[in-house]
């Protein structure tokens, strides 16, 4: 019987699969050639957005927009020069940009990521003939998810042409939700010069302000640590603060804490826990800041100071003003600062006003420091050996009571008060004067504080007359000479010139 042997089955594929293919294939080879087309229409819409975001007149080199197979968009040479002010220098420059994203994304103007290199922006000072507008506030829509631009350059252009720009050198950036509607978010390592260290910020940037771009809001939180204040010469000690800030490029209001475990005026060299809140207002296109106030806190006293860091012209550098002042201190704390021991010779209550100079230089702080002020301490205790048996010694004798210089005496000074001004390491003391039992002391003259020489003159007025001093024969010999020393219409014993000199 023969086999019938039936011919193999073909299997041919849908026809909605092949015309889906087809028409596929139709459409990429249209998009493809196309793309140039588009890529160029693409150029020509980003240039448009870019100029009417920033209210400029812009420059780009080399800007290529690739839209297939992928959204790719890189440039070089970006200049973004501010309408209508050709004389100032470009607003914002960028060596060189890449962004990518998809086609849909860039047709809704959304860009999924952007690097820009060699960022430098400049913020105009504010014009004063400029008029707010609606126009300010109207933006071309766009997003860009992220943008790196590590080693950017902020910097402000001042009003005053001889002050210095505020300059902001950024280690690393990183930016998102970059929208012209809403603001951005940032994460920034900036370096600081002086004293050298990374500050790291975190916080929220714009929407740009076209009209007036130093009017750009923002706000944020830092952290600063292990600065080296060894960089000042006179000072060392390793800083750490916290702080934040809000308002504008030009006008940011800014609060803090600082804290030196070991901070120490070399010439002295005691370390002392000195830690600070600060309130401040910072000027933007300048770096000027005012301070309102600072509260400094070492020992057991306080300093309350107010005052300004500004530039001055003909000036390199900022010059440190403050108004400073201190209610129930302890003399001890100040003496450490400046006294090479770590025992201050006094100690006690203390209440002082001064006005603090610091100009800017790269000299010793105790030679460029001035300060002018005025001090009182009700009760003064001398706590080194030999200051107090000087003291003992001069109560009795001042008192008429010679026999009991062998015996313990007071060792306060009451009424402790004065006026002083220090200017190139030279602290003068003027109407200086305390008392002790027996005696009013009154000096004037000054220290030196570097080479550690006191030169000081002035009068004691005793209780007692000068034969009253001492005992035996040498006091009978002296009762010739209390008329001498007695002054004309005064109740007291003796009136004596004192000069103090030396070294300590």
């Amino acid at each position: 019987m023969n086999e019938i042997v039936q011919p193999p089955v073909t299997r041919t594929a849908p026809k909605w699969l092949i015309v889906t293919a087809a028409v596929a294939a139709m459409a990429l080879a249209l998009f493809a050639v196309a793309a140039p087309v588009l890529s160029s229409i693409a150029r020509t819409k980003i240039q448009t957005i870019l100029q009417d975001r920033f209210d400029s007149d812009l420059q780009i080199q080399n800007l290529k927009v690739t839209i297939f197979p992928s959204v790719a968009i890189s440039g070089e040479s970006v200049v973004f020069r501010r309408k209508g002010h050709s004389e100032e220098p470009p607003m914002i420059e960028i060596a060189k940009f890449t962004a990518t994203g998809n086609l849909l994304s860039l047709l809704a103007r959304h860009v999924s990521y952007a690097r820009l290199d060699g960022l430098k922006i400049k913020i105009p000072p504010k014009d004063p003939s400029h008029v707010k507008t609606p126009a300010d506030g109207s933006n071309p829509y766009f997003v860009i998810d992220e943008i790196i631009a590590d080693g950017a350059t902020v910097s402000t252009i001042p009003r005053e042409r001889w002050k210095e720009p505020l300059v902001f050198d950024i280690k690393t950036l990183r930016i998102r939700g970059a929208s012209s509607l809403s603001p951005l978010t940032f994460d920034a390592v900036l370096t600081n010069a002086k004293p050298p260290g990374e500050i790291r910020s975190q916080g929220n940037f714009g929407p740009w302000d076209k009209g007036e771009p130093g009017d750009t809001p923002v706000s944020g939180k830092y952290t600063f640590r292990d600065a080296d204040l060894g960089v000042f010469k006179g000072i060392a000690g390793t800083l750490s603060s916290d702080g934040s800030y809000k308002g504008s490029l030009v006008r940011l209001e800014a609060t803090g804490h600082t804290d030196v475990p070991n901070f120490r005026v070399t010439l002295a060299g005691n370390p002392v826990h000195l830690v600070t809140d600060y309130q401040a207002i910072v000027d933007g296109t300048n770096g000027d800041t005012y301070l309102q106030p600072v509260t400094a806190k070492f020992g057991k006293s306080t300093i309350v100071a107010t005052g300004s860091i500004e530039g001055q012209k003909g000036v390199r550098g900022k010059t440190v003003t403050l108004d400073a002042t201190v209610q129930d201190g302890r003399l001890e704390d100040l003496l450490l600062l400046a006294y090479r021991s770590p025992q201050p010779p006094m100690s006690g209550a203390i209440g002082f006003h001064t006005k603090i100079v610091l100009p800017p230089g790269d000299v010793d702080v105790i030679e460029k420091l001035k300060l002018e002020g005025a001090f009182t301490a009700g009760a003064a205790q001398f706590s080194q050996l030999n200051f107090r048996e000087k003291v003992a010694e001069l109560s009795h004798r001042a008192a008429g009571h010679p026999e009991d210089v062998a015996e313990d005496g007071p060792t306060v000074a009451a009424n402790f008060k004065g006026k002083f001004t220090l200017d190139r390491g030279q602290l003068s003391l003027r109407d200086l004067s305390f008392a002790v039992p027996g005696a009013v002391i009154a000096l004037n003259g000054g220290y030196g504080m570097k080479a550690r020489t006191l030169d000081f003159r002035g009068t004691a007025t005793l209780e007692a007359k000068v034969s009253e001093m001492t005992t035996g024969f040498k006091s009978f010999l002296l009762k010739a000479l209390d008329p001498l020393f007695k002054k004309k219409g005064s109740s007291a014993g003796a009136v004596i010139p004192l000069k103090i000199s030396g070294t300590t």
